[in-house]
C-alpha cells in the first residue's frame, strides 16, 4: 500500500501542489491576522512549503532549474525547521518546556510537521519523470 503512495501523489501532483499552497496561505492568514506568535522560523517554513507547492505545479518539475530551486529552498527550509525543532528539544531536556494553550499551537510539534511536508514535496518533485510521448 505505502509503496504506491508516491506514485499516487504524483498522479495527483496538481492537487498536492494546491494543498501545499493552501497550507501556506492559510497559515500566513492566521499569522497576519495576529492569531499566533510572530515567529520568523514559522514564516520561513510556510513560505518554503508554498513555493515548493508552486514548483510542483510547473509543467515539467523534472527540469534541472526546478530541481535546483527545489533543493535550495528545501535546504533552507529544513535548516530553519530543524533549528526550531532542536530548540524545542533543548527546552524539553532542560525542563523549561511548556505546552501551548492548545496542542496545535505548539511550535515544536508544528516544526516537525513542516519538516515532513517539505521533505515529502522535495521527494515528489525529484521523483517526477516527464511522461514519454507514447504514454
Amino acid at each position: 500500500m505505502f509503496n504506491d503512495l508516491p506514485d499516487l501523489l504524483l498522479r495527483r501532483r496538481r492537487l498536492v501542489g494546491l494543498i501545499a499552497i493552501a497550507i501556506s496561505l492559510l497559515t500566513w492568514a492566521v499569522d497576519l491576522a495576529g492569531l499566533v506568535y510572530l515567529c520568523p522560523y514559522c514564516r520561513t517554513q510556510r513560505t518554503v512549503i508554498g513555493l515548493l507547492g508552486v514548483l510542483i505545479l510547473l509543467p515539467n518539475p523534472a527540469h534541472w532549474l526546478v530541481r535546483y530551486l527545489t533543493a535550495v529552498l528545501a535546504v533552507f527550509g529544513l535548516v530553519v525547521g530543524s533549528t526550531q525543532h532542536f530548540r524545542g528539544w533543548a527546552r524539553i531536556m532542560s525542563g523549561k518546556f511548556k505546552w501551548g494553550d492548545q496542542w496545535y499551537l505548539n511550535s515544536w510539534m508544528l516544526s516537525g510537521f513542516a519538516i515532513l511536508i517539505i521533505v515529502a514535496l522535495v521527494l515528489l518533485i525529484w521523483r517526477w519523470k516527464q511522461p514519454s510521448k507514447t504514454d
